[in-house]
Parts: structure tokens; sequence; C-alpha cells
């Protein structure tokens, strides 16, 4: 089940707010809880019984690790950490590398191991590092072991930030769990925040990305350097609404139930550099990997060759996080090789350059990544790159590019205003404008989004999810 579907937008969402809104507060986690788990079982029963169990396992731990720090037994509690982390980890491995593991050793060994490709259960990813903050972080004496099962169960698989995010560490809402604000007020800021990321999704990113699809199809004999490079400007426009409309509808759909999650996206592609991008971009996974990879290794307190070293591990682990092929691996090195040059060398030149020149660099660094994210392998990603430099590609310019520039014009110019904080901004005044007109023009605005993206949802059949892939 998505978000952006008929059935949750009519269906599951408004019984699940009806009864969660009907029932006293301490049934509200159980209520959710249980919805979650429907919303998750939609497209995969079986995999609830794995929910289940990381849910036992980790609440069981949580519990054993508290008791060994209580009683000072600190090597007790270090290795029942350590197990949990371990097991969480060999789960998440277990169903999203072992085809990809198998696979690379068949291409070395001189014979072949029969293996099943598994179907990867819908937001492991997310659960996992939520789980594995909790544990780590109960370990650290940070938080406090849960000890109520309905509010960890309900953390763990709360549905508005399940399969996409924003990654909500423990701490984060360990207060909210107990006691939260719960009123029209906050509904109503969710539901503009839920509709802005579905008109994102939807009327953005859905038809954006249908000229990617068209592009990366092509064959690089019949892709000229031009249409190539609408390609990526596509893609890099699809991930972005895809994904950071996502985002928004998590955390609206959690101020509707009276939580608050943290900002996952900030406007990355105003950055002047691709470090800037990447306190913009996931914002979540950027400071999970920061609190629990990057500064126990050292961070940037150890010498220049342990700290590239960092970098790399953790840009390496950045890139498999997304999935399990060559081509994130490479994706996520590209990114720590970046970052490299930029703190020992690229900053101090990108300073002295004008203000749109750093943009221009930044963006065109982006969408390279993008290409060996979105590429099916990696060498089509580097057939791609080629065909953006002139390398087997259909001339400079075709009837193809032609094609492309007129119908996606308009909707290429949509997204660059929308990708910046300039419309929302002006926009967002209307809310507090004195005058009740604006006030009017501000709420009829979410209203004309619904009806479109309602209208879009009945008649288009294009409506993929792009992070269902890892």
């Amino acid at each position: 089940m998505i978000f952006s579907s008929i059935f949750f937008l009519f269906v599951f969402l408004p019984i699940t707010l009806i009864v969660y809104y009907l029932v006293p507060f301490k049934l509200k986690n159980l209520v959710l809880l249980l919805c979650s788990l429907v919303f998750y079982a939609w497209g995969e029963p079986i995999y609830v019984v794995l929910m289940i169990l990381s849910i036992a396992i980790n609440y069981v731990s949580g519990l054993e690790i508290a008791y060994y720090r209580e009683t000072k037994e600190e090597e007790k509690a270090r290795l029942a950490m350590i197990v949990t982390v371990v097991l969480n980890l060999a789960i998440l491995g277990f169903y999203k590398y072992y085809g990809f593991l198998l696979s690379n050793i068949n291409a070395i060994l001189p014979f072949h191991i029969p293996y099943k490709e598994l179907a990867l259960p819908i937001g492991i990813s997310f659960y996992t590092f939520q789980t594995l903050s909790y544990v780590i972080d109960v370990y650290l004496g940070k938080v406090e072991a849960q000890h109520n099962i309905i509010s960890f169960g309900t953390y763990v698989t709360m549905f508005p930030q399940l399969i996409a995010g924003p990654i909500v560490r423990y701490s984060d809402i360990e207060l909210q769990l107990k006691n939260r604000k719960i009123s029209i007020d906050r509904f109503g800021e969710g539901t503009a925040w839920f509709l802005c990321g579905l008109a994102k999704k939807v009327l953005l990113a859905n038809n954006i990305g249908a000229f990617f699809d068209g592009i990366i199809a092509l064959s690089p004999a019949q892709t000229s350097v031009v249409t190539a490079w609408i390609g990526a400007f596509a893609y890099t426009m699809q991930i972005y609404f895809d994904f950071g409309g996502y985002s928004d509808m998590a955390i609206g759909l959690g101020k509707m139930l009276g939580f608050d999650f943290m900002k996952n996206f900030d406007y990355p592609y105003v950055s002047k550099s691709a470090t800037e991008f990447w306190r913009r971009w996931h914002i979540s996974l950027g400071s999970w990997f920061r609190e629990y990879v990057y500064i126990p290794l050292g961070g940037n307190r150890v010498g220049a060759m342990k700290h590239i070293r960092n970098l790399l591990i953790v840009w390496a682990l950045t890139g498999l996080w997304h999935g399990a092929a060559w081509n994130f691996i490479f994706w996520g090195l590209y990114y720590g090789l970046i970052l490299i040059f930029e703190k020992y060398a690229g900053n101090r030149f990108l300073a002295k350059l004008p203000g749109f020149l750093q943009h221009i660099y930044a963006l065109f660094l982006v969408m390279l990544g993008w290409i060996l994210f979105a590429a099916p392998s990696l060498g089509r990603a580097f057939s791609y790159w080629g065909t953006m430099f002139g390398v087997g590609a259909h001339g400079f310019f075709d009837a193809t590019a032609v094609y492309y520039i007129k119908s996606s014009w308009i909707l290429g110019i949509l997204c660059i205003l929308c990708c910046t904080p300039l419309l929302k901004h002006r926009f967002d005044r209307l809310q507090y404008s004195k005058y009740r007109w604006k006030n009017a023009v501000y709420a009829a605005t979410y209203g004309i989004l619904f009806v479109l993206c309602i209208a879009y949802l009945v008649t288009a059949t294009y409506n993929p999810f792009l992070y269902f892939r890892f």
C-alpha cells in the first residue's frame, strides 16, 4: 500500500483516523500499532512475522541491556548489544544482500551456486536502522529501555514513516509515545504537509519521471547529447519530488497523529557544493550514519588519512544501504571522493567563485550522481554518462530532443520553481495574512491540489514509488 493510492486516501486513512481519534489516549498506541501492521501486511502478509520477530528481539534486548547496566555488569550489557546489532544486520543482510553476494561469488567461481531471489521486505532498511538506534542508545544510556511492548511496537511499525522515512530515532519520539499533543490545529498543519507532499509525488514526480523512463529505455545510438541531459534532469527532479513528497506526507501524517518527525529535505537543489547538498538531502539518514558510524570511527578528530578512511567507509555503507548492486556502492564512493576533495581542497576554490557558478558545479555533480543511482546496472550508468558527453551518442541534438523539450518544458519550469523555497515561502504568507480572502485562497489552493491529485490517480496507471527498491 502506498500513500498516493485511492484505497489509502479514501479507505485506510479515514478509518484509521476515525478509530484513532475516538479511542481514549491510553489506547491510541495500540490502535496505531494494529493499523500499522495491517498497512505493512497489505502487500506482503508473510513479512509481518519478520517485523513482529524484530520487535520482540529488540524489545527483550533493550530490557536485558538496561538490566545489566543497572547491575553494573558492563561486559554482559556490551555483549547483549553487540549480539542484537549483529542479529539485526544479519536479517537485513540476508533479505537484502543474499542474492547480490551469491551472484558475485558465482561470477568468480568455475561452478554455479543455485539460489532463489528473495522479495525485499518493504521498509526493512528503515525499521532496521530504527531498532539499531534504540538498542545502541539504551546501551549508551541515552534513552531508557521501553517497558511497554505496545509503545515499542508502535515506534518500530508506525506506518507514516515505515516505508520511506524519515528514519526516526527512538530518542526523537520517546516522550511523544507517552504524551503528545493532538489537536485540530495540528491536524490542519499535518493536512497541509500531506497535501503538499501528495502534489509533489503525483503531479510532479510521476509526470517528470515518465520522461526519464522513456529516455533511459533508448539505446545510446538512439540518444543525442541533449536528450541524455534532458533525461538526467528529469530523474533529478523525479527522485526529489518522489522521495521528498513521500517524506512530506509522512511528516503530515505524523502531525495528524500527534507526532513531530524531523524534516528530511531542506531544498537540496539550492546547494552550492556537494557537502551542502548532503546536509539538505535525506537528513535523517545522514544524521544516522554520522551518529552511529562516522563519530564512533573517530569522525574528523583524527589525522587526515584516518579521516579520509572514515568518510569512504561511511559513503560506501550509504551506497550499500540504498541497494544491493555495484552502481549503488559506486554512487556512495562517488560522493565520498567528492566530499573528500571539497574538504581538503575544493571548498577554498569554490569560495572564490560567483554564487551561480557554485550552484552549477553542485547540480552538475548531483545530476551525474543520479545516473549511477537510476541506471539498472553499472555498465548502463557508464554508457549513459558517455552519451551525456557525446561518446556513442546520436549526435548533439536530434528530433527526439525536440520532442522532449516541447513536451516537458512547462513541467520542467514548474519543477525548478518548486524545488526552491521561493514559491513555497510566498504561498505560506497567505496563511498568516490579516486579510481573510488571502486565507481563503491558501485553503482553496490545497483543495484544488487534492482534486487534481485524485483526478490523476483515477485516470493514470503510472504511480511508482522509487524507494520501494531500497
